[in-house]
């Protein structure tokens, strides 16, 4: 299959697990997984900026559609997609240079836990705070931040043996 027909096969897997599955999971009001931010987190090192806050766009909005969350994951996510760079950068010891894809099979697996913990927390706290908009409710926020992206990075990492273990 070829680059983009990954690219748009990967958005519709990840779209249905999130909707028909991790959106029924609210697990004691604070535990909300959301693992469809591992198609921005996916997306080649080489595309432009541009291109993957395009694409941050569109998943992001695609799931407001179907939460009715009124541009909530859309902000989210473009807001990770612009700071993916600074992100790779941060665990890579060149600069976020060395590797064409963050995935775990191309930057191994403490790269990649690293990449996925800070991205995730970066995600949640943005969607959870912009949902709450109001600084009285930050530790609320923050913890229910930290518990989603507990759940959800687990979510990630089980996803990423399974289909680096099919290939």
């Amino acid at each position: 299959m070829n680059n983009i027909g990954q690219h748009i096969a990967q958005f519709i897997g990840l779209v249905l697990l999130q909707v028909l599955i991790l959106n029924n999971i609210h697990l004691s009001g604070y535990i909300n997984p959301y693992i469809y931010i591992l198609y921005i987190m996916l997306l080649p090192t080489s595309y432009s900026r541009t291109t993957v806050l395009l694409n941050a766009f569109v998943i992001g909005i695609t799931i407001d559609m179907f939460q009715s969350t009124g541009g909530l994951h859309a902000a989210a996510t473009v807001f990770l997609a612009y700071f993916r760079p600074a992100i790779l950068r941060l665990i890579s010891t060149q600069g976020g240079s060395e590797f064409e894809k963050a995935d775990m099979k191309s930057i191994g697996l403490g790269s990649f836990i690293t990449y996925t913990v800070i991205a995730v927390l970066t995600h949640h706290f943005i969607l959870f705070f912009i949902e709450a908009f109001r600084f009285s409710e930050l530790f609320p926020t923050l913890l229910r931040a930290l518990a989603s992206t507990v759940f959800s990075v687990l979510i990630i990492l089980i996803l990423q043996f399974l289909t680096n273990r099919s290939r």
